[in-house]
């Protein structure tokens, strides 16, 4: 793209994030209750169900499920017994809208509901947005979308669906709501970098929680299947999260497609998992998972420039942030809301001060729901779906390159043909857990 292709092409793109950002504010309650119900009652549905109801005073929670009945049954206390009580209505003379079981999604999703949150561990999120989208309800959906090719597409042939059924479709990534950052993509897209050149993202971090067999089993008070010893650390097996690059990284990934306006259409990397770390137990993957912790990848973007991607989860110096190299200077955003612009003389400009501005800001993972929320109540849905479903398979792209060792294109990664949900799943199954990748050995299909 040219300098002045790109610009009209990200103006585009923005245009409705940007003007529902600025435009909408809570709206009072009124008569058009909004039926919300949450499917996935862990810390992030959790979280996201209260996010919702401070975006907007018309939310009503309605129903909630979970695969584990004491999720869904704790959330729905905490909800009816907490600050939101006067919101929660989960149950009534003939039903009781409190759902466990693996079709828990479906039965939210047909309780009565206008909209739903999707929260579960990634590998379900095709099936529910499958289902959700069909039975003609609005979504917000976490990220990543999916783990595996076959998921992306079913996720991408939903979107046109979602488009023509008039659905809205907001998705958890709260970056691109975030006004700081919005601030820094309206920098780029009236050309104040120049031309892109050359980018770099990372999200480096220590470890991630883990729930061992012993305590899972004291939790429910008998011995537990594989398949909810898997479900409860859904972290640490791939069929579940799709590794940290697609269930974490993807944050930072999906800021560069934003910033640049576009997908990067091939992949080279390298990476692995580290012993004796102490950031993740060691042993059988059946018992402790499949996923590295340790990913470097160059993403390579149509005019020819270079996006170095890393991310890694054990000790050491942490960095989350994102960079964008332009012929006029380069953007460097990070976790702690700076916002520098570096000239090619090495002058430092900040473009957003942060600590000024601090007061004026929402909560990112609030304005999201704000955002969503107006677009329904307006008659003009959002649909950030496509946006997600990209940023999600450039995850699944670098995943990909690095548990095999060979490179490969965008197009190439669209036909995989791994399918990585586990067949004829129930609760009481014992999944098979593949072996851990062996770059240069294990094969793409």
């Amino acid at each position: 793209m040219t300098a002045s292709n790109r610009r009209d092409f990200l103006k585009a793109a923005g245009a409705v994030t940007l003007t529902a950002a600025a435009a909408h504010a809570v709206a009072p309650a009124g008569k058009d209750v909004i039926k919300v119900g949450l499917i996935g009652c862990g810390g992030r549905g959790s979280g996201a169900i209260k996010d919702c109801m401070d975006a907007d005073r018309a939310v009503e929670v309605y129903a909630v499920g979970d695969v584990f009945e004491d999720k869904s049954k704790g959330l729905a206390h905490n909800l009816e017994k907490g600050n939101y009580k006067d919101r929660c209505h989960l149950s009534d003379r003939v039903n009781d809208r409190v759902f466990s079981g693996l079709d828990a999604y479906n039965q939210v999703i047909n309780s009565g509901v206008d909209m739903v949150i999707l929260a579960t561990p990634p590998g379900f999120r095709p099936i529910h947005l499958e289902a959700a989208i069909k039975a003609g309800k609005h979504v917000f959906t976490e990220k990543p979308v999916a783990v595996d090719a076959p998921g992306i597409r079913k996720v991408l042939a939903l979107v046109e669906e979602s488009k023509k059924k008039g659905l809205a479709i907001g998705a958890g990534t709260q970056r691109r709501h975030q006004k700081s950052y919005q601030e820094v993509y309206k920098f780029i897209q009236d050309g104040g970098i120049g031309d892109i050149v050359g980018g770099r993202c990372s999200w480096n971090g220590s470890g991630i929680w883990f729930n061992t067999r012993a305590d899972m089993e004291k939790r429910f008070g008998r011995k537990i299947s594989d398949a909810e010893y898997q479900i409860a650390n859904w972290y640490h097996f791939n069929w579940l999260c799709g590794d940290h690059i697609t269930e974490q990284h993807v944050h930072n990934l999906d800021v560069i497609n934003w910033f640049t306006g576009q997908h990067p259409i091939r992949a080279v990397g390298m990476g692995g998992r580290l012993g004796g770390t102490k950031a993740r137990p060691d042993g059988d993957p059946s018992e402790v998972g499949n996923i590295f912790d340790h990913f470097a990848v160059e993403f390579e973007f149509q005019p020819g420039y270079k996006v170095s991607s890393f991310c890694r989860h054990y000790p050491g110096p942490g960095d989350v942030s994102e960079t964008v190299i332009g012929t006029k200077g380069t953007i460097h955003t990070d976790d702690k809301t700076r916002y520098t612009l570096i000239t090619p003389d090495g002058q430092k400009r900040e473009l957003y001060d942060a600590d000024k501005e601090r007061k004026n800001d929402k909560n990112p993972y609030v304005q999201e729901h704000i955002d969503l929320i107006a677009s329904i109540k307006s008659g003009s849905p959002i649909n950030e779906l496509q946006g997600v479903a990209e940023s999600t398979f450039t995850a699944i792209l670098g995943r990909t390159v690095v548990y095999t060792g060979q490179p490969l294109s965008w197009n190439q990664m669209m036909n995989g043909k791994t399918d990585t949900m586990p067949k004829d799943l129930t609760l009481q199954s014992n999944p098979e857990v593949a072996p851990l990748p062996v770059p240069g050995r294990t094969r793409f299909s």
